[in-house]
């Protein structure tokens, strides 16, 4: 059962919305399989979505089959910490809570954020976020965790297939209402289903499939990622970011003594801070966080405006990097993406298929999960309506509401990431003040808060 309020569909509803007017697993082809739901993707999104389906009253009866390309997922066995993790914001707790996930979480391990620092490195104009006490901004989780919870959450009864190793060659879109969509694998084996969702990431062949429009480009930017020993870091409840000129560098608490790092820079400093020895990248990182850039005339401008506000909060130094975990660096491209479409006929994207952004505000995987709670309520908005799976006009409804809430973080993120991104003086005394104001104005920085957080 699905731990919230959902409403029960009449038999006869979800007999139609199932099959379509067919026989749900029959096919006129012996050598294919059908079902009514296949996920391309068995990431934090698409094994999400799964589980979603499966523990919803109104959806338990539809036929689900995950695909993914990996092979099967070792779950998590704690240990080390990895070097992947999610800031996971309330809208998405809710999500995990609502189908058992984020219990799961909680026996295992995760640490909440209580206060957030982002600061300029040319002008040292800073911003600080706290919560009330006893909550907390956000919850960084490692990734596996999340795929391990909904796995172990999942009902796990008969109509519900998990199959991995499972490299998709090629699928079809349907071009009308009578048709079906299909998924073929490497193997050769043939899948066909009413309802065919992308969740296979950012070079999703189902959207090349569904024959949307991309726009797309690279940030030439790769991020780091790493697992650090940091010191004198108290209870380490302090999520940092400074915004240097060549891209921002984050910490994120995970234990009182280990941190994750997110450091986004060009692509070739990238490549040379991966290759470094440990001691020598912990003291680049270091001064990453403390080297002084003398923009005098900016900082004078500053000092004068800080006078005329109110006091708040005071801006901290970070912790202090003691060490570098072995073997968890490692670098990836970023990039800015977004589909024109979310669905067509029999077929909808989710999480990075549709969208990709840059890290810089953890938005992303939240954005993917936001995903899943809106295609999860407009599914059983079909099947209590008796209508097909798949049908245009009832995705259509979950494309226009992630767009009315995607699209705004989308080019909020990007545009920080371009003011960020150059030193021109008269740039940098803008975003400044305008960082340094909104220091300064509580009710400001709760809209900003409450944005991010749901």
């Amino acid at each position: 059962m699905l731990r919230q309020t959902v409403r029960i569909c009449s038999k006869n509803a979800v007999k139609n919305a199932v099959l379509g007017g067919r026989c749900a697993f029959s096919s006129s082809d012996s050598q294919e399989k059908h079902y009514d739901v296949v996920i391309v993707g068995g990431g934090m999104v698409g094994t999400t979505l799964a589980n979603a389906i499966s523990n919803n009253a109104s959806l338990s009866e539809l036929s689900v089959l995950l695909l993914e390309a990996s092979a099967k997922f070792k779950g998590f066995a704690g240990g080390s910490y990895s070097n992947r993790v999610s800031a996971l914001n309330r809208n998405t707790i809710d999500l995990l809570n609502s189908i058992g996930a984020w219990q799961h979480i909680q026996s295992a391990r995760f640490r909440g954020i209580r206060r957030m620092q982002v600061w300029d490195a040319l002008s040292d104009a800073f911003i600080t976020f706290n919560q009330d006490p006893g909550e907390d901004l956000a919850y960084i989780v490692e990734n596996d965790l999340i795929v391990d919870a909904a796995l172990k959450t999942m009902n796990s009864g008969p109509n519900i297939t998990v199959k991995y190793s499972s490299g998709i060659k090629e699928c079809s879109i349907p071009t009308s209402a009578e048709e079906r969509a299909s998924v073929t694998l490497n193997d050769g084996e043939v899948f066909t289903c009413n309802l065919l969702i992308g969740a296979d990431g950012a070079k999703s062949l189902v959207r090349r499939r569904m024959n949307v429009n991309t726009f797309e480009f690279p940030y030439n930017q790769s991020g780091i990622v790493a697992t650090l020993e940091v010191e004198d870091s108290g209870e380490n409840s302090t999520a940092w970011q400074r915004f240097l000129p060549t891209g921002p560098v984050a910490l994120l608490p995970l234990s009182d003594s280990l941190s994750s790092l997110v450091w986004s820079t060009t692509s070739e400093e990238a490549k040379r801070l991966v290759k470094m020895q440990p001691e020598e990248f912990v003291a680049e990182l270091n001064r990453a966080f403390t080297r002084s850039y003398n923009e005098s005339g900016v900082a004078s401008v500053l000092d004068v405006l800080r006078k005329c506000l109110v006091p708040a909060d005071k801006k901290h130094p970070p912790p202090r990097v003691a060490k570098v975990l072995d073997n968890s660096r490692a670098a990836f491209p970023l990039g800015f993406s977004h589909a024109s479409s979310y669905v067509k006929n029999g077929a909808v994207l989710i999480g990075d298929a549709a969208h990709r952004i840059h890290p810089l505000a953890g938005q992303g995987v939240n954005l993917g999960f936001g995903d899943v709670k809106a295609l999860t309520t407009i599914l059983e908005d079909t099947v209590c309506s008796g209508a097909k799976l798949g049908d245009l006009s009832h995705l259509l409804k979950y494309e226009r509401e992630r767009l009315s809430r995607n699209v705004p973080i989308m080019l909020g993120t990007h545009g920080i990431q371009r003011l960020y991104c150059t030193d021109l003086a008269p740039i940098v005394l803008m975003r400044s003040i305008g960082l340094q104001v909104t220091h300064s104005l509580p009710f400001l920085k709760k809209i900003f808060m409450d944005r991010a957080m749901y």
